[in-house]
C-alpha cells in the first residue's frame, strides 16, 4: 500500500521548495499534478523525471480511481498549481478519497499565499479566516462579506485581477472602509503589497490597471463596536427613512455603524418603509 504524500510547491520563486518535498518527488511511482506544464518546469529545474497524471477540477471523476489504483501499487505525490494542494484547489476530494479507502496521507508543507500575504500585511495573525476566491456573482460575493461583517478575525481572500475592482467597492460598502493589504505576484519579480483603507486601496486601482495574481487580507471588525439591539437597529432606520435617505443608503450607513450585516438591515429598512406605505 502506498502512501499519497501532500506537497507543498512554490507560489512564484522556484528556490521556495523544501529538501524534503525534493526527496518526495524523486521517490514517488507518481506525481498527480493540477497543472502539468507547471509542474514540469519545477521538475525540470531540479533535474527530477518522474511520470505525472494530470488532476485537476473538471477531470477529477476520471482521474481519482486511475490514482487510487496508482496508491494501490506505490507511493503518489500530489501537488497544485502552486503552494499546499486542497486550499482553493480539487485537491480535497482527492484527499478525502484517499482516507475512505485507508491510505495513508501525509502532509509535506511549503508555501501558501494566504499566509504568506497574512504576515506581511501588517494586519493582526493571531486568528484570521480563509475565504478563498471570493465568489464570481456579485449578489453572492456581497452575501459573503455580509456573512463575516462582524467578525473581529483579520480576513483573507483571493481574487482576480478582472474582479478587483469591483471586489473593493464591495468590501468598502460592506465592511466599511478598514485598513487591508493587497498582495500581489507574491515571491515572483513583480511582486507588491499594498497597504492602506478600502478606500485608498479602490482608488488606486481605480488608476492603475490590476495584474497578476492578487491576495486581499482585511481587517476584522472593531472589537469595540458592539452590535446593536434590533430596536436600536429599527429607530435609526426609521430616522434616516423619514429623512429622505433611500433604503440602501439608510442601510448601508446603518450597517457599518451596528456591526448589523448589510443584507439583514436592508431587509429590515425594505419592511420599515412597506409600513409606512398608505395601503390602498
Amino acid at each position: 500500500m502506498g502512501t499519497l504524500y501532500v506537497v507543498g510547491t512554490p507560489i512564484g520563486n522556484l528556490e521556495d521548495i523544501t529538501l524534503r518535498a525534493l526527496r518526495v518527488l524523486r521517490e514517488c511511482a507518481l506525481i498527480a499534478a493540477e497543472d502539468t506544464r507547471k509542474t514540469r518546469i519545477l521538475l525540470s529545474r531540479y533535474g527530477i523525471e518522474k511520470p505525472m497524471i494530470s488532476y485537476f477540477e473538471h477531470n477529477e471523476a476520471a482521474r481519482i480511481p486511475q490514482i487510487l489504483e496508482a496508491l494501490a501499487q506505490g507511493d503518489v505525490a500530489l501537488v497544485s498549481e502552486a503552494g499546499m494542494p486542497g486550499l482553493s484547489d480539487p485537491g480535497y476530494v482527492l484527499i478525502r478519497a484517499a482516507l475512505e479507502r485507508g491510505f495513508p496521507v501525509v502532509p509535506i508543507p511549503g508555501p501558501s499565499a494566504p499566509v504568506t500575504a497574512l504576515v506581511v500585511s501588517g494586519l493582526p495573525a493571531d486568528r484570521f479566516l480563509f475565504l478563498g476566491f471570493l465568489p464570481r456573482k456579485p449578489g453572492e460575493r456581497r452575501r459573503l462579506l455580509a456573512q463575516v461583517a462582524a467578525l473581529p478575525w483579520t480576513l483573507v481572500a483571493f481574487e482576480t485581477p478582472h474582479r478587483l475592482r469591483e471586489a473593493l467597492r464591495d468590501i468598502l460598502e460592506i465592511l466599511g472602509d478598514r485598513p487591508m493589504a493587497v498582495a500581489r505576484e507574491l515571491t515572483k519579480i513583480h511582486e507588491e503589497v499594498r497597504r492602506g483603507t478600502a478606500r485608498e486601496l479602490l482608488a488606486h486601482f481605480t488608476e492603475v490597471e490590476p495584474r497578476g495574481e492578487f491576495t486581499l487580507v482585511i481587517a476584522g471588525a472593531p472589537e469595540e463596536v458592539s452590535q446593536w439591539e434590533e430596536e436600536e437597529v429599527r429607530a435609526r432606520l426609521e430616522a434616516l427613512l423619514r429623512s429622505g435617505r433611500t433604503p440602501a443608503q439608510a442601510a448601508r450607513e446603518v450597517a457599518r455603524a451596528s456591526g448589523w450585516p448589510r443584507d439583514a438591515v436592508y431587509r429590515m429598512a425594505l419592511r420599515i418603509r412597506s409600513e409606512s406605505e398608505p395601503r390602498r
